[in-house]
């Protein structure tokens, strides 16, 4: 492996998801979804949001043109197949990997999910609210 004469200085970034993360207006009911890494902020080819979603709250459908990653940090909720109708449960340490092009959508149990992850690289469409908003 040969590398480049170019030597860049490394870029470690962290965010305060309290107040440096714009919210995305996907969810169907009581809930948050922070953007914390996107390409609004340097994140060119991972986003990571951050889902708080209330009881039997969900994510409107989603689709995306890559594939998508969440983790579950608490409580407990189902996802849905777009396609199928079929349905899975999520609990606490859950992980959720979603094809690209596929239809999904995720459901809180009655106490509530948070949960972790987003598509990879970040789905552009996602964020056109926040950026046409000129939030970062």
């Amino acid at each position: 492996m040969q590398y480049s004469d170019h030597i860049t200085e490394p870029q470690v970034k962290v965010v305060d998801s309290a107040t440096d993360c714009p919210e995305l207006d996907i969810v169907n009911g009581q809930g948050t979804v922070k953007v914390m890494f996107w390409p609004g902020n340097g994140s060119l080819k991972r986003s990571m949001h951050y889902h708080q979603l209330q009881d039997e709250s969900s994510l409107f459908p989603l689709q995306h043109p890559f594939d998508c990653v969440y983790y579950v940090l608490k409580g407990a909720g189902t996802i849905k197949d777009g396609l199928t109708g079929e349905q899975q449960s999520l609990v606490e340490g859950s992980i959720i990997h979603i094809d690209k092009h596929e239809s999904y959508t995720i459901t809180a149990g009655n106490d509530g999910i948070d949960f972790v992850g987003g598509p990879c690289p970040p789905d552009d469409k996602l964020y056109e609210k926040i950026k046409s908003q000129g939030e970062h």
